[in-house]
């Protein structure tokens, strides 16, 4: 609980003026993308489609700290569109289907892909391991190792939050963690 609360603190004073930091949410289709989006929105669970293009939302998980988050459809034949919005993130948030274990490598090539691009360089993740209220999610620790983590450190500063869309566990946690690596990078760049 302490450290929530700390966690909580740091991430109430990282953005208190100027525009909210532009978030990139991307993952595989059907990983529950367009449902985090508009929990963190409106705090309800809307009946999605698969997202042929993109959304767009505001989002302010907790007072003080506010998003642009960008919900990019991840159909095979989208992805290939991705890169065309790396240009001024912030942030990535890149959502996993905990329960998919057959497609963990495709999510861990598309990750990684999306990550060696010159306009990602040191951007922060936050992995979003999602539909963990259901009996066959893969724990953390074990998407961790699939999506192949610890060969990014040094490179990008990440972080992985268990999550479930529809109830919103795990959601603002790792909102709060984005808001901290991202506050983190840019006071980097200030030296």
């Amino acid at each position: 609980m302490g450290i929530f609360l700390s966690r909580m603190y740091e991430a109430l004073s990282s953005f208190t003026s100027g525009e909210p930091a532009r978030i990139l949410m991307l993952g595989l289709d059907a990983a529950g993308k367009t449902t985090i989006l508009y929990k963190l929105k409106l705090d309800e669970n809307l009946q999605t489609i698969p997202t042929l293009g993109f959304n767009v939302e505001q989002v302010s998980p907790c007072p003080g700290v506010s998003f642009t988050v960008w919900d990019i459809g991840g159909q095979e034949l989208i992805r290939k569109l991705w890169q065309h919005y790396y240009q001024n993130s912030d942030g990535l948030i890149f959502v996993i289907d905990s329960c998919d274990a057959e497609r963990m490598n495709e999510a861990c090539e598309e990750l990684h892909g999306i990550l060696s691009s010159p306009a990602m360089s040191n951007i922060p993740v936050v992995i979003l391991a999602n539909k963990q209220d259901l009996s066959t999610a893969l724990k953390p620790a074990d998407i961790i190792e699939k999506l192949n983590m610890n060969s990014l450190r040094g490179k990008h500063k990440w972080f992985i939050q268990a999550t479930c869309a529809t109830t919103g566990d795990g959601l603002v946690e790792g909102m709060l963690e984005m808001n901290n690596l991202i506050k983190q990078r840019r006071k980097q760049a200030t030296y």
